[in-house]
């Protein structure tokens, strides 16, 4: 629990992270960010995707409408939080030397968006009543 709050309390101050073994190489660094950028698109499209759903599919009853804009404003959320996370855990990696953090996110992400994407090529042939 210990390394998880001292992850925690790097969210909000990335300073500290200088404090951490030796500063990688600044092309290293600025590859981690434009992956936490690219992680905070994805959570943007899953967010908006979410809302889209939501707003652009009135016809969709209510349930089937709101699970489908839950799941994916969830995922969004999740993937957001994960992109900040994971750009610590690699920053501190690197500066200590250490191999990258392995994480199953990006599996649970993809299977999470494939079961919405099915679900929705079902209200799409089979109609937006449910039918």
């Amino acid at each position: 629990m210990n390394e998880f709050v001292q992850s925690m309390r790097l969210w909000f101050a990335p300073q500290r992270i200088r404090d951490e073994g030796d500063t990688p190489d600044y092309r290293f660094s600025l590859a981690n960010e434009r992956t936490f950028l690219a992680w905070i698109r994805t959570a943007l499209a899953l967010i908006g995707g979410g809302f889209a759903v939501d707003q652009f599919l009135p016809e969709l009853s209510w349930g089937v409408r709101a699970g489908l804009a839950l799941a994916l404003l969830a995922a969004g959320v999740l993937c957001a939080l994960r992109a900040v996370n994971h750009w610590v855990r690699c920053e501190r990696a690197m500066r200590r030397g250490e191999d990258l953090p392995v994480s199953r996110f990006p599996t649970l992400l993809g299977l999470a968006v494939g079961v919405v994407a099915v679900a929705m090529v079902v209200v799409v042939l089979f109609g937006w009543e449910g039918r």
